[in-house]
């Protein structure tokens, strides 16, 4: 027999979750339409090129690199420091009928003038070919990722529950995207394994918020659909509240302190961990709710056993 249990103490988080919607429809639509206007600043790992890393005697003066590197075979150059003050990267685009050895050469020439000890610790070139093969396969990753996740997540629990989990996960890597697209930030490898990254971490918040939900429709035999999922939410919230706090910890860290190679993937899980948690109460179970989720749909199926009818006939 199931156990009743009160709903007193519960916190109304869906009192709010429709001006939340509203907002994330906002956030959504914003994104979409910078997508569709300004594009993806795409990363040399993409859009093809060569990157120079170099390792000065002391601190480097980038913007005296910058203006010694002004002609057209290194126009577009994006200079960064790399770990130290004395590391630096630069980025060179694809330039037509300009050879990768002709720019790597210029850059060395460049920064020969300005420290004669400077080191070339590396040298990476990646054709345009191949960044747009990146391009597509990286697309088709997230793609299957959210098709993957909706198969799974429609086995393990109930297909409403499965269409909420996937739109709060395509709404926290479309508005992730669009902050991308907004400030025109560098896409490159990193930041797509962020992406992919909020993905599976805004996932597992919603499957811990969703395993609540069933087993309190379970355990609840009183109790509208909005008293149930609002009693998970406040259930789970202390795990939502640690497990957030302590990755923030480790993300700001990476966003202030890693370095220029992994700052795109980290401002993608500041921004991920942020959509993701509030998407997880917000979108996924305001969506199931809508869609009219309720205790029969939680209920295990019955198999009958052959010959059941018989025996009851003959008692």
């Amino acid at each position: 027999m199931f156990q009743i249990l009160s709903i007193k103490g519960t916190i109304n988080f869906l009192r709010h979750a429709v001006p939340v919607s509203i907002l994330s429809l906002v956030l959504v639509i914003a994104s979409l339409t910078s997508l569709a206007t300004k594009g993806i600043n795409w990363g040399l790992d993409f859009t093809g090129g060569t990157v120079v890393e170099l390792e000065f005697s002391s601190r480097a003066d980038l913007e005296a690199l910058r203006a010694e590197l002004t002609s057209e075979e290194t126009q577009g150059v994006v200079i960064q420091n790399f770990g130290s003050s004395r590391d630096v990267i630069t980025r060179l685009p694809v330039k037509e009928g300009v050879k990768s050895d002709t720019q790597v050469e210029h850059v060395m020439e460049a920064a020969i003038k300005l420290d004669p000890q400077v080191i070339q610790k590396r040298v990476e070139m990646v054709g345009p070919q191949i960044g747009k093969e990146l391009a597509e396969q990286g697309g088709l990753a997230v793609l299957v990722a959210l098709i993957c996740i909706l198969i799974y997540v429609s086995f393990r629990f109930e297909w409403r529950l499965a269409v909420g989990s996937v739109a709060a996960l395509a709404h926290d890597v479309i508005i992730t995207l669009g902050v991308f697209s907004l400030f025109q930030l560098d896409f490159d490898l990193t930041v797509l394994a962020g992406v992919l990254t909020v993905v599976g971490y805004s996932l597992n918040d919603t499957i811990v918020v969703f395993d609540r939900i069933r087993e309190n429709f379970l355990k609840i035999r009183k109790g509208e659909p909005e008293e149930i999922v609002n009693k998970s939410i406040t259930q789970t919230m202390s795990r939502t509240v640690i497990t957030t706090g302590t990755t923030l910890v480790v993300v700001i860290a990476l966003f202030l302190k890693g370095g220029t190679m992994i700052h795109g993937f980290a401002t993608a899980l500041l921004m991920g961990i942020f959509v993701g948690t509030f998407s997880s109460i917000y979108v996924a179970s305001f969506l199931a709710i809508k869609l009219g989720i309720n205790r029969e749909h939680m209920m295990p199926v019955e198999i009958e056993k052959e010959g059941a009818d018989q025996d009851a006939l003959s008692h």
